[in-house]
């Protein structure tokens, strides 16, 4: 059955009465078309239009019998469609008489209706029920097409639950040696450290890649997995060296979690997850991840103030412990907890306070004439360190026996870090971060006790750090023409955090160590954007007698995201 209205057709093919396609609406329309060509129908057509409403009453009947409609919505229905088709002929009685009263109207202009298939002849149909059909029809075309990706090829529901990300870089990277550095064997020798230049000038092309995906699981549970560049032995640098000989890239797993929110403010993540705390890279290099299970608390108090506290526990190195290995696991506890205001223009001041307890992972001497690979305590040195600390040879320098460093000091690290962010110029913001932080776990005496150094030889209380930093510009630069610069200043004595997470690009890794950060970003496009930063640092206090060794690092950035 084919009806048409003007220069509209509207098409029934026989599935769109099932029950699955709104056969409603499909009623609706032939009651509504009865109704209207019965007050237009010439004699010879009565017979027809009498087919039509027995046809008509028997489809609504059927429907009511199936259970697709009530009794009492079927005659609600019917009671519509009546009340539609008398405004219809008032309507098209009204364009009648105007048509009438134009004298260039076509023939065509001035007809009624046109009469197809089994001469239905529908006059008008209302623009309600054009629009509902549009937006029947678009719906259901957009859900096919784009949201519901079962019922596409007929592939699996769970690619709906996926979340694509990540991000490319190519970096430009020169690293300079001031005139005036120690000799690179000395300076090993003074710091116990594996070092490959302190006075040769590098520059290198490099690249990193990173990919994932966030994962809806179910209602309340979601998830994540991400791949990235990056040697597997180093925990803060994602960098591969653009060299023809290297052959392949590395690609390794970089976050496995899944996380819970139990209410708005409560959540609970465990696996391998991204930074949870308030921090900057003074304590915390940007591409660490953690390994653990932390749980983050987060209140708003009203339209201004909101408070967050954060709890975690994340094992560094697992060690098999035995009669012969008396070493134990190395772990991280941390908690923090802070405020935040927020302005009516949306400026913040943000504050926080965080305890990071290190178990385990300082260095224990072996004992006299135990040395070797099955000595007590060499799970104890220090595998992923990388130079400022201080450190002793657990095996006190035995004859026959090899050197193996251990941490000296404890790292009970107390973090203070605060941000002002001025929004009064939005989109331009102002922002000042500071962060201090103090490892309240050096203890000299203790240091004597568990190495067995002598005091006069035990190294210096040195275990503050603070940065101070300007940004001025977009918050992000990943929008075409979005600009920012920062300045900041940075000092890490030697024995205030681990040298081991801190930041890696500022002097090529570690601690004790002063020196200034320039930059600033500029986007190019969606999502792309350029980066510029340099980096000038020396030591702060040298060992052995060195002159102090500086470094400075200039990188060029081209990033991207989607």
């Amino acid at each position: 059955m084919k009806l048409t209205v003007k220069n509209l057709s509207l098409h029934t093919p026989a599935h769109f009465l099932s029950h699955e396609n709104n056969p409603i609406k499909v009623v609706l329309m032939l009651i509504l078309a009865l109704s209207m060509s019965a007050n237009t129908a010439v004699a010879g057509e009565r017979e027809s239009l009498e087919q039509l409403r027995s046809t008509t009453v028997n489809l609504v009947n059927l429907l009511v019998q199936e259970g697709v409609l009530s009794k009492e919505k079927a005659e609600a229905l019917l009671k519509q469609a009546a009340a539609d088709a008398e405004k219809a002929k008032e309507l098209d009685t009204a364009t009648a008489l105007a048509n009438q009263n134009a004298a260039d109207l076509s023939a065509d202009e001035k007809m009624v209706g046109k009469i197809v298939d089994e001469k239905v002849r529908v006059q008008y149909v209302p623009q309600i029920v054009k629009n509902e059909m549009k937006e029947e029809i678009k719906k259901e075309v957009m859900a096919k097409l784009n949201f519901k990706a079962g019922e596409r090829l007929g592939l699996p529901d769970w690619i709906d639950r996926l979340q694509w990300e990540g991000d490319l870089r190519l970096r430009y990277q020169t690293t300079q040696f001031p005139d005036g550095n120690p000799n690179l064997n000395d300076f090993i020798a003074a710091n116990n450290v594996v070092l490959n230049n302190t006075t040769e000038d590098r520059n290198r092309a490099r690249v990193r890649a990173r990919f994932g995906f966030n994962i809806k699981v179910n209602d309340w549970l979601n998830g994540g997995i991400r791949m990235t560049t990056g040697s597997i032995n180093d925990p803060i640098s994602a960098n591969e060296t653009l060299q023809g000989v290297s052959g392949k890239y590395e690609l390794n797993l970089d976050r496995v979690f899944l996380k819970t929110n139990i209410t708005p403010e409560l959540s609970l993540v465990g696996g391998r997850f991204e930074n949870p705390w308030f921090s900057t890279d003074l304590v915390w290099d940007p591409d660490l991840a953690f390994d653990g299970v932390a749980a983050s608390y987060k209140p708003k108090f009203n339209d201004r103030w909101s408070g967050f506290a954060t709890a975690g526990v994340f094992p560094i190195d697992e060690i098999e412990s035995s009669e012969f290995n008396r070493a134990k696991d190395k772990w991280l506890y941390g908690a923090q907890t802070g405020i935040k205001w927020t302005s009516a223009n949306k400026s913040s001041v943000k504050v926080g306070l965080a305890l990071y307890e290190f178990d385990n992972v300082e260095g224990i001497a072996n004992p006299a004439g135990q040395f070797g690979p099955n000595a007590p305590f060499n799970s104890t040195s220090a595998n992923a360190r990388t130079k400022g600390n201080s450190t002793f040879d657990i095996n006190g320098g035995q004859f026959g026996s090899d050197p193996l460093f251990g941490y000296a000091s404890k790292f009970r690290e107390l973090n203070l870090t605060g941000k002002v962010d001025i929004a009064a110029f939005d989109p331009v913001h102002i922002s000042l971060t500071g962060d201090y932080v103090r490892n309240i776990g050096f203890d000299r005496n203790e240091i004597i006790r568990r190495t067995g150094i002598v005091p006069g030889l035990v190294p210096d209380e040195e275990v503050n750090a603070y940065q101070v930093r300007l940004d001025v510009g977009m918050p992000t630069t990943e929008k075409l023409h979005d600009w920012q610069v920062f300045a900041a200043y940075k000092h890490l004595e030697a024995d205030s955090v681990v040298d081991t997470f801190t930041d890696s690009d500022f002097y090529q890794r570690g601690t004790n160590v002063k020196g200034w950060i320039l930059g600033g970003s500029y986007g190019i496009g969606k999502n792309t954007w350029l980066q510029a930063r340099w980096f000038s640092a020396d030591e702060i206090s040298p060992r052995g007698g060195l002159d102090p060794l500086g470094i400075d690092v200039l990188l060029l950035d081209l990033n991207t995201k989607f």
